[in-house]
């Protein structure tokens, strides 16, 4: 690859986004949660405004701000759902009571923890909360609950798809239509990658390493990640086992790749690879690459 073409890459404005990505997404749903809970604060203080009675500024904030506080710290173990487990065409009747299920485990969540809040909040103040008809209560912040479940689903399968879209996803080539194998021996040397309406050949050679992330593999190539639709033992089982040795439950990388192993106090090691990156490698797979690049196996 040409210098030129090596900055073009650079300049793209999704490898531009990378190094802000984390506290773009993390301030994106702190407002996602704090802008609501702000206007609905005031539009309860104009409401009581209007109906002509007497309500403290610092209630509707508490009440707000509680229920926006604990949504965010559940928030994480949601997207990990939609990450682990997402849903697809072929796999959203399979899995939908499992995310009904955890709508619910989200909902007593969510209502027991702002309730805690709320306590300790009022009890702060000289106040006391408390609920009278806990089951009506429940079943009417289900229903509010399990909205905000839902979009939050919706936004984060969404952003997901649309950032493997501006990536490029990969998938093995088709078998051509005499239905002969496209590669021999089962092997595939060529990946197929959809990149914004275009596709194009990746050799298999050109891999640097694979790491597993839920129902996908990304496969590094030339420094960018190409999602595949597949498991981790799924693609390790078709790739060369001569070029590719796995080195974790999460990590695949190609031998010619590898510049040195560095052992850890641990017993598992440190994969340093020539282009500088370092990927972990299990105490159980470390004698196994080192046999593999030549090196003598760690003494214990």
């Amino acid at each position: 690859m040409n210098e030129a073409s090596g900055h073009a890459r650079a300049q793209e404005p999704w490898r531009r986004y990378l190094p802000w990505q984390g506290r773009i997404e993390l301030a994106f749903w702190i407002l996602a949660f704090a802008i609501p809970a702000a206007a609905n604060t005031m539009v309860a203080l104009m409401d009581a405004q209007r109906d002509g009675y007497a309500l403290p500024a610092w209630q509707p904030a508490l009440w707000e701000g509680s229920s926006a506080l604990v949504s965010l710290l559940l928030l994480p173990g949601l997207l990990a759902l939609c990450s682990r487990w997402p849903m697809h065409a072929d796999t959203w009747r399979r899995r939908l009571p499992a995310y009904v299920a955890a709508s619910l485990a989200w909902s007593i969540l969510h209502v027991v923890g702002m309730v805690l809040v709320r306590k300790a909040g009022y009890a702060l103040l000289g106040d006391h909360y408390a609920i009278d008809d806990w089951p009506r209560r429940f079943a009417y912040e289900y229903l509010k609950d399990v909205r905000t479940f839902a979009l939050i689903v919706i936004v984060d399968h969404g952003y997901r798809w649309f950032w493997r879209r501006l990536q490029g996803e990969v998938r093995l080539l088709d078998p051509p239509d005499d239905g002969s194998a496209p590669e021999q021996a089962g092997l595939p040397e060529r990946f197929l990658v959809r990149k914004l309406g275009r596709e194009f050949l990746v050799a298999a050679g050109d891999i640097e390493w694979l790491q597993a992330a839920g129902n996908y593999v990304n496969l590094r190539v030339r420094g960018r990640d190409y999602p595949l639709r597949s498991t981790i033992a799924g693609i390790a089982a078709q790739l060369d086992p001569d070029r590719f040795v796995r080195i974790h439950r999460s990590y695949i990388v190609n031998l010619d790749q590898v510049a040195s192993i560095e052992p850890l106090d641990s017993g598992d090691a440190r994969v340093h690879l020539r282009d500088g990156t370092a990927l972990p490698c299990s105490r159980r797979q470390r004698d196994a690459l080192r046999s593999r690049i030549g090196a003598p196996a760690a003494t214990a």
